[in-house]
């Protein structure tokens, strides 16, 4: 167990999470889909089985020990994890972005966290250290709501209306939250349900730290065919598939190619860290890369001027979010130490 070298790991995956759909902002060109559907590709095809094929020595061999009700785990965890990605956008459009997150962010936190440690460790939950992570569960989700509510601060400052919304009935968008927050959170489930792959690729020579890539291999081209393939149907749908070759040109490819690397290679960097933060290393890295992706995601507003032009009142609220969130960031990390390898 190392303790400071995980987390220093898991912080760096937050960075990338937090940044990685930055490129949705700097394509104005694309439409929506344009970019998460590059994206998407970019992201199956240039980090999982690349990385796992240089890491995992007989890859194919790992896999046919683990064989094929083995492998379904994680890959349908992969889909499940897809299909909210799509429900959080629906979301979002149908309760506001303030609303949207918090549910989101505080749902996707607890199914990741303390529910799959209570049905993998349910003992573990009731001892101080899962007492602490329910804890800095609760101090993460007030930090996501007041972060929420700063964003929708900001919406009215500067758009002069309440934030958005749709014609959809209150009660769907919240049926919306809830079923993206579960599946969202299965990326996790397929980390830790995965293990029996990770132990298998031990076996055929791979090293600790590139173990879990026979995992990400599985679970990443779950999510990315869900991605890649609802954005295309949306680009025949919409006839905007041509605005690829048509509008952009290099730089916007390689925002797709920026936003390809740094979505899978967060959560390459999350497992990693999670290991190196002994066996109960999933439970806690998972919300503690999730509050470094809240924060650095915000830090990507500020500098990219989103927050000009708003009031003190507004700025002084997400910078109060923000100290919420580290402190659960603490609170995380000592729950880490009680829980021990």
């Amino acid at each position: 167990m190392d303790l400071g070298l995980g987390i220093v790991l898991v912080v760096v995956g937050g960075v990338m999470e937090g940044l990685f759909s930055l490129p949705v902002t700097r394509t104005p060109r694309w439409q929506w889909e344009n970019t998460w559907g590059a994206g998407s590709l970019m992201a199956l095809l240039l980090v999982p089985w690349p990385v796992a094929l240089l890491t995992v020595p007989e890859l194919r061999g790992v896999y046919a020990d683990v064989g094929l009700a083995g492998l379904a785990v994680p890959l349908l965890f992969g889909l499940g994890w897809g299909l909210g990605g799509i429900f959080w956008g629906k979301a979002i459009a149908a309760v506001g972005v303030a609303l949207g997150v918090s549910l989101l962010m505080g749902l996707i936190t607890i199914f990741g966290s303390p529910v799959l440690l209570a049905i993998r460790e349910p003992d573990k939950l009731r001892e101080p250290g899962g007492l602490v992570l329910v804890a800095a569960v609760v101090v993460m989700i007030a930090g996501v709501v007041v972060c929420a509510w700063a964003g929708r601060l900001r919406q009215r400052e500067l758009e002069g209306s309440a934030a958005g919304g749709t014609n959809v009935p209150l009660a769907l968008g919240l049926l919306f939250c809830l079923v993206s927050g579960v599946l969202s959170a299965l990326v996790n489930f397929g980390f830790v349900f995965g293990k029996p792959i990770a132990e298998a690729a031990v076996g055929h020579g791979a090293s600790a730290a590139a173990k879990a890539n026979a995992i990400w291999a599985l679970v990443f081209t779950g999510n990315f065919l869900v991605n890649a393939g609802y954005a295309f149907w949306l680009m025949a749908r919409r006839r905007t598939l041509g605005l690829l070759v048509k509008e952009g040109g290099i730089r916007y490819w390689a925002w797709a190619v920026f936003m390809g690397v740094t979505w899978p290679l967060g959560i390459v960097l999350f497992g990693i860290g999670s290991d190196r933060m002994g066996t109960f290393g999933p439970y806690v890295a998972f919300p503690m890369m999730l509050v470094v992706a809240v924060l650095f995601g915000n830090l990507a507003g500020v500098l990219t001027g989103e927050w000009r032009g708003t009031s003190w009142r507004t700025r002084a609220t997400m910078i109060a979010g923000v100290a919420v969130l580290l402190l659960a960031f603490g609170v995380f990390g000592w729950s880490s130490r009680l829980l021990g390898g």
